[in-house]
């Protein structure tokens, strides 16, 4: 009878540990007392396998591990290898490990596990994932991450705040989609952008070229970035403030509290950004217009160009608990105000006065479950729905001059513009409301090791009423209304072979999007009668596509990638609909654009020899476009235009290859270099041309080095080198018999080079920096051959407490 008792009690302390989990997390520290930075640790069980690795504070987690005795193993390329026993039986368990500190003297330290990093960029896409810790104690954007990138380039029409679009293997525009969590990002609108989110809010950034896979779910024609918001559930807070040129001020603050006993979580963030942007400019159409007309060049400084944003997120729910691994709901508030200095292009005469306002009041809801009901059904809802509204401020009839005084005609007397506006068109107060809608829903079932579906649905709507206190009162009376509505759906199946050495995703999209414009206007009869019609424009697109990424492992350090994608991309609501804020017209009979994508590449490493790690990526493309969406090609020579159009260019193909080299030594220095090389040519009247307005070579590097203990033991110095090179190309096509020449069309060569320097202070929460960006003041031009702001210096601090209890 004791026997069986015995028995009878172990069944049943069995039963009610079963399905329970924990997290273990801790800190790892070498022999001599330093944190052991990026460990692997590893958990293995019979039907379970979790993996991490150690932060810039040597700590780690790892969640959702069984009850029970684990063994954890700790891997690092300067410590010996260790494996402690641990047994869980709550919620949470701290795990604090020494290594002992080795001196390599192996040709080659051979790691078996991956981070996510290194998973995600040897599934078969043409993906690069860019970590943010280092960056986020710097005074970097989120932007200037990108553009370090092998094959992305940043085209920006200025300084802070300005329009941004985003270059992919020389798909650019709107052919690149930006996520925020998987939600597209033009959802929160200008305010909320990667202008304003700092890298402190970010955990990673992934980005697809060419082939996006399925759970993103969008019309990425040409690549998609997602950004990944930090979602750890440990208690935590994040604070910077950084100063510098053109009377620039960035801060922010976010953080987490988590009560471990019944999982409830707070979570919040607020951020704000201002600039004067009074940089100087210089070029062909910076003069100051004289007696008779005399143009003179000069060197003037923008003076209508201020930015300013401030915005906020916050979110109240549960993480890690048994229902749910996140389950969050709250809002996100932001707004904005950005002076416009010109249109489309660097023109003569300015604006003074002109500006753009926007706000965006946004609520959201988060929901993310793995093992629901059963093992390996996992679910990932993610929503939002609010309004949105921008304002345009154009009523200043004055004409100006780029000297910032009053511009003057021909017999020196100073002169209004005879249409009551900075831009042609007469004044304007015009407003945009939207209310915005979007839900990214996905679910995926794990079969068994080597088989994996999963389908996916994004839904977008926008509602849009514009409107102008300055029109007549009958025409406000009857507003005009913009509607746009997208559903995409795809079902992708993943499958492993020959031991987990190639890896394929095979994948099916369905792309549909409904616009409509509805614009009453007034009919006047024989007899003198106005009536009020309404004249509605509308279009249904309906499209498919198809595409697969494999992976095959040649040997544990060289993976061969391959990936094809039938991709479509719909125009989106300013192509079709048009934005006076951004001097954009209408053009609602514009169609989707289409293109075959191409990517095979290589990644070779992480090699570890000794002291030296390295790896080296390269990816070769092409892209076979059809319907490209861009500026009209045969008229923008005129490059006084305010206006622009966005038109179906024609068909076209790009091909070319990027490649990517990073090299650390002793985890004190590091190097990393990447160059991208491509044609993009398009068949426009019949001709062959090069796409104008791109920049078909690029490339760019960065040098660290770190001292350790200096002035303070236990602290660290960081020295920053980055260089940026963009050869030269052509922003017009030459028209006519070009007697301007080429030089008149083309944007030069440039090298642009930064400088920094980042001291962590001994107790690991405060780092101080120093950054000069353009550090010899080169001219630096950009989208549609805009001036970009030339040296600068800025000074940051920045503030973490990783965690509270």
């Amino acid at each position: 009878m004791p026997s069986f008792f015995k028995t009878l009690i172990l069944l049943l302390i069995s039963y009610t540990t079963f399905g329970q989990e924990g997290d273990f997390y801790g800190k790892v520290k070498t022999d001599d007392n330093e944190l052991a930075i990026d460990v692997f640790v590893v958990i293995k069980g019979d039907h379970f396998y979790k993996e991490t690795v150690t932060d810039f504070n040597g700590e780690f987690y790892i969640k959702s591990v069984p009850y029970g005795t684990h063994n954890i193993q700790f891997h690092s390329l300067n410590s010996k290898p260790k494996t402690i026993t641990v047994q869980l039986n709550s919620k949470k368990k701290e795990v604090n490990v020494f290594l002992e500190s080795i001196k390599n003297q192996l040709d080659e330290v051979r790691i078996t596990t991956k981070t996510e990093e290194t998973k995600k960029e040897t599934q078969g896409f043409a993906v690069n994932v860019i970590k943010t810790a280092e960056a986020s104690l710097r005074n970097i954007q989120t932007n200037e991450l990108l553009n370090a990138t092998a094959g992305v380039k940043i085209r920006q029409n200025g300084g802070l705040g300005s329009d941004v679009s985003y270059s992919l293997n020389g798909l650019s525009g709107n052919a690149v989609r930006i996520f925020i969590d998987g939600i597209p990002s033009s959802m929160y609108g200008s305010s909320y952008n990667l202008n304003s989110i700092p890298p402190s809010m970010i955990k990673n950034i992934e980005v697809y070229k060419g082939v996006v896979p399925g759970h993103l779910s969008d019309d990425a024609l040409g690549g998609a970035i997602n950004i990944v918001l930090h979602n750890d559930a440990r208690t935590n807070l994040n604070a910077s403030i950084s100063y510098g040129s053109f009377n620039t001020i960035q801060a922010n603050v976010n953080g987490l509290y988590r009560y471990k006993e019944s999982g409830f979580t707070v979570k919040s963030a607020i951020f704000h950004n201002y600039s004067d942007n009074d940089y100087k400019v210089s070029g062909r159409s910076i003069v100051d217009t004289g007696l008779g007309g005399v143009q003179t060049p000069i060197t003037a400084r923008r003076f209508n160009d201020a930015y300013k944003s401030t915005g906020g997120m916050f979110q109240a729910g549960y993480t890690d608990v048994k229902w749910a691994d996140q389950f969050l709901v709250g809002f996100n508030a932001s707004k904005d105000y950005k002076e416009v200095q010109h249109g489309a292009f660097m023109t003569i005469i300015p604006y003074k006065d002109r500006f753009l306002e926007s706000d965006a009041l946004l609520a959201n809801m988060i929901y993310k479950k793995k093992n629901l009901f059963v093992k390996g059904l996992d679910v990932n809802i993610n929503g939002l729905y609010g309004e949105r509204n921008r304002a345009v401020n154009d009523t200043l009839a004055a004409a100006y001059s780029w000297t910032g005084e009053r511009a003057i005609d021909f017999r020196g007397n100073e002169y209004d513009y005879t249409w009551g506006s900075q831009q042609e068109g007469g004044p304007t107060l015009a407003k945009i409301k939207r209310k915005v809608a979007s839900i990214r829903s996905g679910i995926s079932y794990t079969i068994n090791d080597q088989h994996t579906v999963l389908a996916n649905h994004v839904y977008s709507g926008v509602d849009r009423e514009d409107s102008d206190v300055l029109v007549s009162v009958l025409e406000n009376t009857f507003k005009g209304t913009r509607n746009i509505d997208k559903n995409i759906y795809s079902l992708t199946y993943e499958f492993t072979a020959l031991q987990n050495r190639l890896r394929t995703s095979v994948f099916g999209k369905h792309y549909q999007q409904k616009t409509t414009s509805v614009d009453p206007k007034i009919i006047t009869d024989s007899n003198g009668t106005k009536t009020i019609v309404d004249e509605v424009i509308s279009s249904n697109n309906e499209k498919d596509g198809y595409g697969f990424a494999a992976s095959y492992a040649i040997s544990p350090k060289v993976t061969l990638l391959a990936s094809a994608e039938k991709a479509v991309r719909l125009p989106d609501e300013t192509e079709v609909f048009g934005n006076d804020g951004d001097n954009v017209v209408a053009n609602p009979t514009i169609k989707p654009e289409q293109s075959n994508n191409y990517n095979l590449g290589f990644r070779f490493g992480t090699f570890n020899i000794k002291n030296h790690d390295f790896t080296i990526s390269t990816n070769v493309f092409t892209r076979n476009i059809k319907d490209r969406i861009g500026l009209p090609i045969e008229t923008s020579f005129n490059i006084d235009n305010e206006l622009i159009v966005y038109v179906n260019q024609g068909s076209g193909t790009s091909k070319g290859i990027d490649a990517q080299l990073n090299y650390t030594y002793n985890r004190n220095f590091g190097f990393n270099f990447n160059v991208s090389r491509f044609d993009l040519k398009i068949i426009n009247t019949g001709t062959e041309i090069d796409v104008p307005n791109t920049p078909f070579f690029t490339m760019n590097g960065s040098l660290r080095y770190s001292f350790k203990d200096l002035i303070q033991k236990e602290s660290r110095l960081n020295l920053f080198y980055s260089m940026y090179f963009t050869d030269e190309f052509s922003y017009l096509v030459p028209q006519g018999s070009n007697t301007v020449g080429n030089d008149f069309f083309d944007v030069p060569k440039q090298f642009a080079q930064d400088l920094g320097i980042s001291y962590s202070f001994p107790n690991k929460k405060l780092v101080a920096s120093f950054d000069i960006k353009n550090i010899f003041d080169k001219p630096v031009y950009d989208n549609l051959s805009v001036q970009k702001p030339g040296r600068a210096f800025y000074i940051k601090l920045n503030y973490t407490i990783n965690k509270f209890n």
